[in-house]
């Protein structure tokens, strides 16, 4: 069975425009944080990595709005960056 190893997210919706890695090791792995902290735009970035298109599915109204919004005091980046890295 194929597992996710690591994730890395640039520019994805609240992700922010940095480079995020996250290291997955085998076994249960759990992702907590307050409400509004991006823990679903974790997921969504997954599953958008793996294949969905849907907007409805990745909880945006069109899929331009999956790039980071920039916040209040970064500058919009013009594209998004999803990597999952697999152990077979």
């Amino acid at each position: 069975m194929a597992l996710i190893k690591k994730v890395e997210f640039r520019g994805f919706k609240s992700l922010g425009a940095k480079t995020i890695s996250l290291q997955l090791g085998e076994g249960l792995t759990a992702i907590t944080g307050p409400n509004g902290s991006g823990k679903s735009n974790i997921f969504d970035a997954i599953i958008f990595c793996l294949g969905e298109s849907s907007s409805k599915v990745l909880r945006v109204n069109k899929l331009p709005s999956l790039i980071y919004d920039g916040g209040q005091s970064e500058t919009k980046p013009n594209s998004c960056r999803v990597t999952l890295t697999f152990e077979n």
